[in-house]
């Protein structure tokens, strides 16, 4: 169902700008949307109405009045605006005024003219094949020190072979892995939140990473959480394979996933196939395919 299919009660043409802003946020919460999603948009908004006359009615606003505030956020502000904030902000404003105009609040979208300015990041760092080869031999080396710890090699093979997130791999249980499916080991990510159920994926695992994981099970002996330490502390633990690797690059999870998507574009994966493993929207993936497209050139 279309977010604007449901009316929106009590709001018309006539009402205030901040309380369309109220209601909006009241809309955000209730779909379920990131707090972090809520806050930038919400104080998109305010800075918006901040910018118009006082008690400025939702049905008063036109393009040029947006046109205005854009120029302002560039050029009168007085604080300079980044081009990813002024493209976040433009999608904010496009975003508030298409749910208000798919609820029949306003009739017109003023805000369907304003050009949206697309901004792409820089581009990820990632490990070389030489530097990956060089990590995971420093990981493996781990397994035979005195004591062994294969904790080093599990953690740093899962994240290369799925490219899954710092958050996601924090969050994993060890009965969200199945590694005696027929279909062969593998790793289900899962969601609390309903609202990112779409994030939820199946991730296939090698015989090497079960070798390793029996190990780090009898050495470490886990409770629930696959990896039960801070994040913090997971990083560190990177640091250190990237450190024993010799590797000048900085070792982490963000390297991990791009590495292993990256890998995943020059082995000629389906693009959909890497979009359901990065488990991201086929909007969001448009940027990240532009991005694999740049690094595997740049290779």
């Amino acid at each position: 169902m279309n977010d604007n299919a449901k009316p929106v009660t009590r709001l018309t043409s006539d009402t205030p700008l901040n309380v369309a802003i109220q209601a909006w946020e009241i809309f955000l919460d209730d779909k379920g949307r990131s707090p972090y999603t809520i806050k930038a948009f919400i104080g998109d908004l305010n800075l918006f109405a901040g910018f118009l006359p006082p008690d400025q009615a939702i049905g008063g606003i036109h393009t040029n009045d947006i046109n205005l505030f854009l120029d302002w956020l560039q050029n009168g502000r007085g604080t300079s605006c980044s081009p990813k904030t002024l493209a976040r902000r433009i999608t904010s404003v496009k975003s508030f005024f298409r749910w208000l105009q798919g609820a029949g609040v306003i009739l017109a979208d003023p805000s369907e003219k304003v050009v949206q300015h697309s901004v792409i990041s820089p581009l990820p760092l990632v490990l070389t094949h030489e530097e990956e080869a060089k990590v995971i031999e420093a990981a493996q080396a781990y397994r035979s020190d005195s004591p062994a710890d294969a904790r080093p090699f599990t953690l740093l093979s899962l994240l290369l072979l799925t490219g899954i997130k710092k958050g996601e791999c924090r969050e994993i249980n060890i009965n969200h892995l199945d590694l005696d499916s027929p279909a062969g080991a593998a790793l289900y990510i899962r969601y609390a939140n309903p609202a990112y159920r779409y994030k939820e994926r199946r991730l296939e695992l090698n015989a090497e990473w079960v070798e390793a994981y029996q190990e780090y099970l009898a050495q470490y002996q886990p409770d629930e959480k696959l990896f039960p330490w801070s994040p913090r502390r997971l990083e560190y633990l990177l640091e250190d394979i990237g450190k024993r690797a010799g590797i000048e690059k900085h070792l982490s999870f963000d390297m991990c996933r791009w590495t292993a998507v990256l890998r995943d574009w020059e082995n000629g994966t389906d693009p959909e196939q890497i979009r359901i493993k990065l488990g991201v929207s086929a909007i969001q993936f448009r940027e990240l395919k532009m991005k694999l497209q740049r690094l595997a050139s740049a290779s």
